[in-house]
């Protein structure tokens, strides 16, 4: 059996949503048929490094992307050293396009690019612009193939005509559904100092403005109002996390607000904690924890600027215009259908039976990574 060596390359291997599912990835797929590496631009250790090199992988660090010459000859050597790889499959949006110039001209068989999020560009700096269009002309013409995790994720990398080129796709998002099964552990409120009869709105997400946090706190504002024993608990990190700290202070919501920081346990935390998962985020891919959220049988209210693909059990979904008011979302989260209408059993088996399903998930890549492996080498 012939073993498909595969180079990952992605900022950091720290907990995140990217992170997250290649992690699921890693630990489901086929590890004697696929031999996957992590190629991560910078010296700082990762959560997951530890994991990885458990599992068999190597976490190998490359210098400073923003000094291109130095990347250049780094990625190189890397190539050179741990190599040879069948694939680079490159996690890191436009610049994926650079990555697959020096992977072409290093001779790697197979140059997969990966769109992961919906970031806009139309007005951006003519500088930001002039960088993306060069990079996305550098995808087109360098790149063996290309996967995104939503239609918009591939509109916003690949542009307008994606669909009829046929190098590039749609691969969903997957998780591993096993850790919203079995007994709850029933005292999580208590650990995080949260009140039995509060009424919590959860978030999961680095802080960062993509997330909207301070949005977020306008709403709990708003919904302090009507029901003064709501919480909210805001589990992930960031540099934006300082920030939104002080806002909270500033408007005398401290007592409110309950920043859990980085967990490992978020799957445990929907199911026990939270009563309804707010996301409004301003753009955005395809979001995991979304898929988490709806595994759980969580009521979420959602901003439209998600994707309607990340809609696996509409009886929890409610999505709000951001150009709503933060009154208006918060009349929306008191109103959502309780979890109640629909039992987390039912949810559950909707998001098993959908292409969420690691099982499902990690087929598809294995399909496809076999797939292009083979045709290089015809």
């Amino acid at each position: 059996m012939t073993t498909v060596r595969v180079l990952e390359v992605l900022g950091r291997l720290n907990r995140g949503g990217v992170e997250g599912w290649l992690m699921e990835i890693l630990r489901a797929i086929d590890r004697e048929r696929f031999k996957l590496d992590f190629l991560v631009l910078s010296s700082s250790p990762g959560s997951y490094d530890a994991e990885v090199e458990a599992l068999g992988s190597r976490v190998i660090a490359c210098r400073d992307p923003f000094k291109p010459w130095v990347f250049w000859r780094d990625f190189n050597d890397i190539l050179r050293r741990y190599g040879p790889f069948d694939i680079v499959h490159s996690h890191v949006h436009f610049y994926s396009g650079f990555v697959s110039l020096i992977a072409r001209n290093a001779n790697v068989p197979v140059r997969i690019v990966h769109s992961h999020n919906s970031v806009p560009t139309a007005q951006a700096p003519r500088l930001r612009r002039l960088y993306a269009a060069t990079m996305r002309a550098g995808i087109w013409r360098y790149a063996t193939g290309g996967l995104a995790a939503s239609r918009r994720a591939a509109l916003a990398l690949y542009g307008p005509k994606w669909e009829a080129e046929g190098r590039w796709r749609i691969l969903y998002y997957s998780i591993d559904l096993t850790q919203f099964k079995g007994p709850l552990q029933r005292n999580l409120r208590s650990e995080l100092r949260i009140p039995t009869d509060a009424f919590v709105i959860g978030h999961v997400g680095r802080f960062v403005e993509q997330k909207n946090h301070r949005f977020i706190v306008d709403v709990l504002s708003e919904a302090v109002k009507r029901r003064p024993k709501t919480r909210l608990l805001l589990v992930g990190d960031g540099p934006g996390r300082l920030e939104i700290e002080k806002l909270v202070e500033s408007r005398s919501l401290k007592e409110h607000v309950i920043f859990a920081g980085v967990r490992t346990d978020v799957a445990n935390i929907m199911r026990e904690v939270i009563d309804v998962f707010v996301f409004p985020s301003l753009f955005e891919g395809l979001p995991l924890v979304l898929l988490e959220a709806q595994a759980a049988g969580l009521p979420c209210v959602v901003s439209e600027a998600i994707t309607d693909e990340a809609t696996v059990v509409e009886a929890l979904v409610k999505r709000v215009s951001l150009s709503k008011s933060a009154s208006i979302w918060a009349g929306h989260i008191f109103a959502v259908r309780p979890r109640t209408d629909m039992s987390a059993e039912q949810a559950l088996e909707a998001v098993e039976n959908s292409p969420f399903n690691i099982k499902q998930g990690v087929k598809e890549l294995s399909r496809y990574y076999a797939a292009c492996r083979n045709l290089a080498y015809e």
